[in-house]
């Protein structure tokens, strides 16, 4: 395959995976906090590595903010959105480049259901002076829930989408 192929086909898997990460977020958007984001981030990261989910993660936050039926989020916010997203390529491939386990993905994805949240803590407390002990509390259950549908979107589903996406990106790739 020459290069000027690969740049094309890399593009558009960029294209087709952001598409996938921003139709389920807004599939699933009447639930709070609620969706398959992190878990399709981190199979992503996973089967691409870090630099290509980056710029889907980027592909996805531009994406949620501009076309988004409900609207932006706060704009003070989109900081906090890319950071926090960016984290999972960027601690799958660093601090954690060894999980690889289900179990240890799916507890990964629980916490970081936590960590997502505390990305708007500085935003929220001191620029729109929400008291942070009030933020605290009130996102906690938000948090949780977040962890909890991370930690079993995961443990179900990564091991059958990886198996299926690795074999699609083998003839992809060919």
């Amino acid at each position: 395959m020459g290069i000027k192929t690969k740049h094309v086909k890399d593009v558009a898997l960029i294209a087709v995976l952001s598409a996938v990460l921003f139709a389920q977020q807004i599939a699933l958007s009447f639930i709070p906090n609620v969706s398959f984001t992190a878990f399709l981030i981190i199979l992503y990261t996973r089967l691409l590595g870090f630099k290509k989910t980056t710029m889907i993660v980027v592909v996805h936050v531009i994406a949620t903010n501009l076309l988004s039926p409900f609207g932006p989020v706060l704009p003070l916010h989109i900081p906090s959105m890319f950071v926090g997203w960016i984290l999972i390529p960027l601690l799958l491939s660093t601090v954690f480049k060894n999980l690889n386990s289900v179990w240890g993905l799916s507890i990964f994805g629980f916490f970081f259901g936590f960590v997502y949240g505390w990305m708007f803590i500085p935003v929220s407390v001191f620029l729109l002076d929400i008291p942070f002990m009030e933020y605290f509390l009130m996102d906690l259950i938000f948090e949780l829930i977040m962890g909890i549908s991370n930690f079993l979107a995961i443990l179900w589903l990564y091991e059958p989408m990886h198996k299926f996406l690795s074999h699609q990106l083998h003839k992809y790739y060919q």
